[in-house]
């Protein structure tokens, strides 16, 4: 698959919530989307990554910005994850891993991990605006926060 890039248009999909429920990106047209992939709920960048997120959540909301994280963690893993942290954004199970090699993020030479840490800025009309292939986990919310009020 050919690696994506700024102006593509971003691939659409469905995916099951921590609650089971079917989530796709097609529904959220006219609002921008911060597209986080992650490698997995509960380790330590990870969680730094989601509390900063998490910390800024109402910066991005008052920015027409909706943030949805996905892993290949099931719904339950990511249902503990997001009570443990209060994480008031979309996590998304990723199991049968279609939508991380759809985004070329799933990477086999990962440990046992699998998903590269790689953040998707999605414009209101679905296209690719910025994607961060290198993240860290510190300062990654404001860097991208930055990005949106340009």
């Amino acid at each position: 698959m050919n690696k994506l890039k700024i102006g593509d248009q971003a691939p659409d999909f469905t995916l099951p919530n921590s609650k089971g429920e079917n989530i796709s990106l097609s529904s959220f047209k006219g609002k921008n989307i911060v597209l986080y992939f992650y490698p997995k709920d509960g380790t330590p960048g990870c969680t730094i990554e989601a509390q900063k997120f998490r910390n800024d959540y109402k910066e991005y909301v008052d920015n027409n910005t909706e943030i949805i994280g996905i892993s290949v963690d099931d719904e339950k893993s990511h249902e503990g994850f997001c009570s443990k942290y209060e994480l008031p954004f979309i996590l998304l199970s990723d199991k049968d891993k279609e939508v991380v090699k759809q985004y070329g993020v799933w990477n086999k030479k990962l440990f046992s991990l699998g998903t590269s840490r790689v953040t998707f800025l999605i414009d209101e009309n679905q296209i690719i605006s910025n994607i961060w292939w290198k993240v860290n986990v510190i300062n990654h919310s404001k860097e991208v926060l930055t990005f949106i009020k340009k």
